[in-house]
Formats: structure tokens, C-alpha cells, sequence
């Protein structure tokens, strides 16, 4: 061969290398013949399965940015990067960079090391088992964790095949969850999966006032192989700062020691019977269409107070304070009466949040 030829044939193979990954997304995904009850089945028991791969999580929700909801702004209104290695629901880690920083979570059989990059500080929190009720975390935007969560109680009558795709070189199979609640404010929800594990590789969530999705999360590199322990386990950096913390943030707080009883009904919806029914933040619906009734104490109501009027230009003084961001819905409702305050935020429409504050009492007369 001359020269000239092995150089064309190296520039050839050059070529065909580069083009690989381009090709791979080409090519077309096949389809499944699961139904749509089989899929939610196998999308619901993955819980436990292993799997690493790297995420983009992107949120359409331009939340008000405040000190006490900039991280949730963070994580709903802008792009988060996740690397994942998950061993099994107790064994984890998940790497995640976002406009506030990079964040490393590591989960262990006593619960998680939070080691905050820049700061180089960790946080030592709670148990093996996450809260009932908290705040979400870069973690729960990952495709697996939030495809569960939001498909989790829906009924077989709400689902619908959509085909299938190619997600991170592998063929996906596509369901379409539609809410029959005429007071949800989410149109649909569709999520991907990998047919062989049941892992969800992507998920959007649209709104019904919006044709953008409000939420999408999707692997752009994916294995369903069980990740090594080593890379899971951590070993906090001697010079770390550490810190341990009985509770992950405010709302856990509230539902374990403000000693509220919430009532079994709200606005029409059953209290979540998924969920246990002795603490003190009433979760109501189901699936994607869900209601948080929170009681607020007077010194953090006064000081959310704030926040909202700062964020939405409304008047502090108020009895009421309303946002809406995409399908998502949230309502400070602050009475006459002392320690009477409730935080209401839900995938519900507003007119929905109106008439479920109108229906809360007192906190006193709720018992503790």
C-alpha cells in the first residue's frame, strides 16, 4: 500500500470513529410490545436496581430567587449536571453542579454526607431513610428517582404508551401519564425507560398552561452495571468543616415537632395515605396532582412574609401572598389569630389553593 493510500485509509477510519456516536443516536429505537400497565409496573419496581451514568436535569420554573428559596431556584429554574453511581436504594453517590456550586451527596445505611465543594464542608444528616417530608435535592432530580416519584400512584387508566426513543445508546421505551384530576395544573407527564431494568432514562413534566416542559431530566450516558463501593463510600477531607444535623432543612423540621394535627380532607383531596398520617405537614392527592398544607409558627411566617412580597411585589401586609410558577402553585395564607399561618404549594390551580386555605383552621384548634 502506498503512502498515500495508508493515509487515506487512516483519515477514513478517523472519520468513521468520530461519526460513531452521531450514528449511534440514529439510529432508530425499536419498540417494545409492553403495555402501558406492564411498563408502569417495571418503572415502579426499579427502585433497587444498580446503574451510573451522567444527567442534565433542566427546570422551566423561573423561581423567585430569595435566601430562603434560593436553592430550590437553583434546582427548578435553571440546569444541574449529575453524575450517579447507585449501588442499591442505600448505597449511593451523586455528583451535582449547579449555579450554586458542586455538591457531592454520598448515601450510606445511617444516612448521607452532604460535601459542599467550595466551602469544603460536610454535613452529617438523618438516617438511612429520607424524611417523609422534606425539600427536594439534586438528587431527586435525577431520571430514575423523579420519574418514580411522579408516576408512583398513578392508576393503569392514566397511562399511555408514546413509542420509543434513543436515550444514551439504548432503546427506551416511552410512557404518557395524564392526571384525571380536573384540579391538577399538570397536562402530562412522559417518562422513558429502559425496558430491561424498568430505570427511567428521561422525564418531562408540562404544565397545562405551557407547551415547554417544566421540568425535563435525561442520562446522556447510561449503564444499568453495579458501580464499585469504593466509589460510593466517603471519607471526609481532613480539613473539612463538619457538621451533623438531626433534620435536612425547615420543612422536615415543621412536620416532626410542631405538634399540628393537619385534617384528613382538603380542597376535595384525601389526605396521602402512602404517607404516615402523625406528622405535623398534611400531604393531600396523589401521583403528580399533590397538595402541601404546612403550619408555619408566627417567627417563620412573618419573616417568609417578606420574601413573597420582596419576590412578587405584593403587599407584606396581607392576609394572603399567591405565586404561580409553570403548573406549579404556591399560598401564604396568614389570619388574624396568632400561630394560624399555612403555607399551601401544590400542583394544583391557584382557585384550588384559594379554597383549601379558606378551609384550614386555627392551628390550636387542630390539636397537638
Amino acid at each position: 500500500m502506498t503512502t498515500v493510500r495508508r493515509w487515506l485509509a487512516v483519515l477514513a477510519a478517523t472519520a468513521v470513529l468520530a461519526a460513531l456516536p452521531a450514528l449511534v443516536a440514529a439510529v432508530p429505537a425499536r419498540n417494545s410490545d409492553l403495555s402501558a400497565a406492564e411498563l408502569l409496573r417495571l418503572i415502579n419496581a426499579s427502585g433497587n436496581r444498580p446503574y451510573s451514568g451522567y444527567a442534565e436535569a433542566t427546570g422551566g420554573l423561573a423561581l423567585p430567587v430569595t435566601d430562603r428559596f434560593g436553592s430550590i431556584a437553583d434546582l427548578f429554574g435553571g440546569r444541574t449536571q449529575l453524575r450517579v453511581w447507585h449501588r442499591s436504594s442505600t448505597d449511593w453517590r451523586v455528583d451535582a453542579i449547579s449555579l450554586a456550586g458542586e455538591t457531592g451527596i454520598h448515601h450510606d445505611e445511617y444516612g448521607d454526607w452532604t460535601w459542599n465543594y467550595e466551602s469544603n464542608t460536610v454535613d452529617r444528616t438523618g438516617s438511612a431513610v429520607a424524611a417523609d417530608v422534606r425539600f427536594p435535592t439534586a438528587a431527586d432530580l435525577l431520571p430514575p428517582e423523579l420519574g418514580r416519584r411522579l408516576l408512583s400512584q398513578a392508576l393503569p387508566r392514566e397511562a399511555t404508551r408514546i413509542g420509543s426513543d434513543r436515550i444514551a445508546g439504548r432503546d427506551a421505551q416511552g410512557l404518557r401519564v395524564t392526571p384525571d384530576q380536573p384540579a391538577s395544573s399538570i397536562a402530562h407527564v412522559e417518562v422513558w425507560a429502559d425496558p430491561e431494568t424498568g430505570l427511567p432514562l428521561r422525564v418531562q413534566a408540562r404544565g397545562k398552561q405551557s407547551s415547554a416542559p417544566a421540568l425535563t431530566s435525561t442520562f446522556l450516558d447510561f449503564s444499568p452495571a453495579e458501580p464499585s463501593a469504593a466509589v460510593t463510600a466517603f471519607l471526609p477531607p481532613a480539613d473539612a468543616n463538619i457538621s451533623n444535623r438531626s433534620s435536612r432543612d425547615l420543612v422536615t423540621a415543621i412536620d416532626q415537632w410542631a405538634g399540628v394535627v393537619p385534617p384528613d380532607r382538603l380542597a376535595g383531596l384525601e389526605r396521602n395515605q402512602r404517607l404516615p398520617t402523625l406528622g405535623s405537614v398534611g400531604v393531600y392527592g396523589r401521583g403528580v396532582t399533590e397538595l402541601l398544607a404546612v403550619p408555619l409558627p408566627d417567627r417563620i411566617a412573618y419573616s417568609l412574609i417578606e420574601d413573597l412580597a420582596e419576590a412578587t411585589g405584593g403587599d407584606p401586609n396581607a392576609s394572603q401572598l399567591r405565586l404561580s410558577v409553570g403548573p406549579l402553585n404556591l399560598l401564604l395564607s396568614v389570619p388574624a389569630q396568632p400561630d394560624s399561618a399555612w403555607l399551601l404549594i401544590g400542583t394544583l390551580t391557584a382557585a384550588t389553593l384559594r379554597g383549601a386555605a379558606a378551609e384550614l383552621p386555627a392551628h390550636s384548634e387542630l390539636g397537638p
